[in-house]
């Protein structure tokens, strides 16, 4: 079957007719759940408040619905009409530590935390799309596993939900995932991923140089640890550049310089803190062998101590390609050509969702949802605290997840 053959079977394939009005039909609900969501916006792994707001947008449904011990997840269970595999969809639902100036009439009311990266639209989908199944549940032959994550920026949430046994809430292991994260910065409606990396994985590391502290006016009595770790941040950009292919790329960023205390005090201590962003196993593990060979070298030379430490959050976010190319072809079929575009580039952001791509075939996808009025590039993006998203955009992620569910059950 050609490419053109297979969007028009799905183009006419019943179970899929009338999914995006069922979606907007339950725009209302989606709305309000996202806005009740980001009025009051919760961090890390306990989020009461928001695993409330989801249980209580459940209710009715014929779900076998279960509450995280390690962190305040929500995994609920919707069993199709025949026996059938387990598909799983993820909404996450953790905001993030800054304090909103979006303007919005819904605007956070908690103190330095924000929904900036619009989880509250990911679960208010995702919480819509369980409402769609459980009322198309006579065309699915197996089972969807609904995933409701707090603790994605940082806390890996996926990891704790995963040990937790997500992956096996029906009863049999799931064998095709799908997350929709939404974005700003593309247009609004579009459903757009790619195969094979797609995010980076994610490190914080920190070093520490240790010499000798002493006078301003007499360095020579004293080690400078302060010039060491200067030379440190410029040779660790020459390093990722003249040692790492671009076209399987390293980003390493020094986010954060500490020293001193006053002007006419040499400190015993210097502190470099950054992140290293990769999109391959082996380059990450290449990358994080060098930073300390070439912080110590250069501490050595100084006359100064080094001490690396890292602390590993999350590996590469890594599309299964099959996967990838089906939820692009079922965009394009069931919401329309235009709104099924491949993505060209991975981001060097990371997402935890990579833990569960370890383990089953799936994908990551982006739903674009660019205010109107503003061009993409033009928009302010997520993690900033004046991003807002086109809500309209919310059916076409609903539509989404209830299509690759069907497609997968079918």
């Amino acid at each position: 079957m050609t490419p053109a053959d297979s969007a028009s079977a799905l183009a006419n394939d019943p179970r899929f007719t009338g999914l995006v009005e069922a979606a907007r039909a339950l725009q209302p609900r989606t709305v309000s759940l996202r806005r009740q969501l980001h009025k009051h916006p919760e961090l890390g792994l306990r989020l009461p408040r928001s695993q409330a707001a989801v249980l209580h947008a459940l209710e009715g449904l014929d779900l076998h619905v279960t509450k995280g011990e390690s962190c305040d997840s929500v995994v609920a269970v919707l069993n199709g009409a025949n026996p059938g595999p387990s598909v799983l969809l993820r909404g996450d639902m953790d905001a993030l530590p800054l304090r909103e100036d979006s303007g919005l009439a819904f605007a956070s009311e908690e103190a330095g935390a924000m929904h900036a990266c619009g989880h509250d639209t990911h679960a208010a989908m995702l919480a819509s799309a369980a409402r769609l199944l459980y009322s198309r549940r006579d065309a699915l032959s197996g089972r969807v596993i609904f995933m409701f994550q707090p603790g994605e920026e940082g806390h890996q949430g996926a990891k704790h939900m995963v040990d937790e046994g997500v992956l096996e809430a029906g009863g049999r292991a799931v064998e095709r995932a799908l997350a929709l994260h939404i974005t700003a910065t593309a247009t609004s409606g579009v459903i757009t991923c790619k195969p094979g990396p797609i995010m980076a994985s994610a490190d914080a590391w920190t070093v520490t140089v240790t010499g000798r502290g002493g006078h301003g006016a007499m360095p020579f009595h004293a080690i400078d640890p302060v010039p060491a770790a200067a030379a440190m941040v410029g040779a660790l950009q020459t390093m990722v550049t003249r040692r790492f292919s671009v076209f399987d790329p390293a980003v390493l960023t020094v986010g954060r310089i500490t020293a001193g205390t006053t002007s006419n005090v040499i400190p015993e201590t210097a502190e470099l803190e950054g992140t290293v962003r990769t999109l391959s196993d082996a380059v990450h593990e290449a990358v994080l062998a060098e930073i300390p060979k070439v912080c110590e070298h250069i501490g050595a030379a100084h006359g100064c101590t080094v001490k690396f430490e890292v602390n590993t959050t999350y590996p590469p976010t890594v599309n299964d390609a099959a996967v990838a190319a089906r939820v692009l072809e079922l965009a394009g079929s069931v919401l329309g050509p235009r709104f099924g575009p491949p993505m060209t580039d991975p981001l060097m952001a990371a997402e935890d969702f990579s833990y569960v791509l370890q383990k089953v075939p799936g994908t990551l996808a982006f739903v674009g949802a660019c205010p109107p009025g503003i061009e993409p590039e033009e928009a302010p993006p997520n993690h900033s605290n004046r991003v807002h998203f086109d809500e309209s955009a919310f059916a076409h992620g609903v539509a989404m997840y209830a299509a690759f569910a069907l497609d997968a059950l079918r």
